[in-house]
């Protein structure tokens, strides 16, 4: 029995030296990771979903072994709230920020203080110039061109347009007017009859398109960010048009449920959605988590305006001629009307970033 004991004891000590040495020291000496999370948006389904993306992603972690423990600031608030949020977490010593920013570049002086405090920050979703941090997003001008480029072919290449954009001056906005003035280039018998902010809210996008209706009846085709498609549906619907315009829309499921109610009584209806994926916020915590654990990006994955900037990939996108069976697939899943197509870097995905 003893033998046996000393047997079993020697192999224990064997595995356990194997696992600590495919460990790094912090592991080894079972580090709780803390992560601070600053939200300062939280007016929309998006923002849930990707808390419970990030969330579920810490679940991964723990189950391999890893613990991670989130602190999370998340409420509306302007520039010098996000700021304070910032400063919340600096004190409560995390070991890495993700922060999902207000501002392009009024945040730039508390994150050198997180970074300057041995804090790594991990901005998602949008770009900030801070040449601390490491942007996680996908290419938001590039989303916002692909979205105009196929209004514009759907359109034949001419028509009057409306536009409705999300918040004014936040990063992401901004990026995607970009990309919506680098597509128009291309098709000069466009012609954009009003732009309005509908601040990626649906019943605001519904009032401010409806109003628009209103004065401006003969509209060919309707721009929307995603967080506010069903909105201008809504809107539409509510208007019955004479014919129904092309809307660049979204993934949400409500929004495919609409889409597939409006195709009854106009068969004609187009719509497209390509998803802005709220697992980028699950992206930029295994990117924060590998530089916390000392890891080094490959040469040539920051790229962007500020050369900080790793671009994940769109991860799906549904049309008409898909329209069916992503709605059912979704469905089959049981999600939920405000539930957006989505996903995230798996580790593998993650690590192929790092040397």
């Amino acid at each position: 029995m003893k033998l046996k004991q000393l047997a079993f004891g020697l192999s224990a000590l064997a595995l356990t030296s194997a696992a600590l040495l495919a460990l790094t020291p912090a592991q080894a000496q079972a580090k709780t990771y803390r992560i601070g999370i600053s939200n300062g948006f939280v007016g929309s389904e998006w923002r849930t979903q990707m808390l419970d993306g990030i969330r579920e992603v810490v679940e991964e972690y723990k189950k391999a072994g890893t613990n991670v423990e989130l602190v999370i600031q998340s409420a509306d608030v302007d520039v010098q709230g996000q700021i304070q949020q910032i400063r919340n977490l600096i004190n409560a010593k995390v070991d890495g920020i993700i922060i999902n920013p207000n501002s392009q570049t009024g945040l730039n002086q508390v994150i050198r203080e997180a970074t300057d405090a041995g804090i790594k920050v991990v901005v998602v979703d949008q770009e900030v110039s801070a040449p601390t941090a490491v942007n996680v997003a996908i290419d938001q001008r590039a989303w916002a061109k692909d979205k105009m480029d196929w209004l514009a072919k759907a359109l034949g290449g001419k028509g009057n347009i409306v536009v409705i954009n999300g918040i004014d001056g936040h990063p992401a906005n901004e990026a995607r007017e970009a990309g919506i003035a680098d597509s128009l280039k291309n098709y000069p018998n466009i012609k954009v009859l009003n732009t309005a902010n509908g601040d990626w809210d649906h019943a605001k996008a519904q009032q401010v398109l409806s109003s628009i209706l209103a004065s401006q009846p003969n509209i060919d085709g309707i721009f929307t960010q995603d967080g506010m498609g069903q909105g201008v549906l809504r809107a539409l619907i509510a208007a019955k048009p004479r014919k129904m315009p092309i809307v660049s829309g979204e993934a949400y499921v409500g929004y495919m449920k609409l889409w597939t109610e409006i195709k009854k009584s106009y068969p004609d209806f187009r719509s497209y959605g390509l998803a802005n994926p709220p697992g980028v916020g699950a992206s930029g915590l295994r990117v924060v988590m590998s530089l916390i654990q000392g890891k080094q990006l490959k040469d040539g994955v920051l790229k962007g305006p500020y050369k900080n900037t790793i671009y994940v990939p769109i991860p799906a996108r549904v049309d008409d001629s898909t329209l069916a069976k992503t709605l059912a697939d979704l469905l089959a899943k049981k999600k939920a009307d405000t539930y957006t197509m989505d996903g995230y870097l798996t580790q593998a995905q993650a690590n192929a970033y790092f040397k």
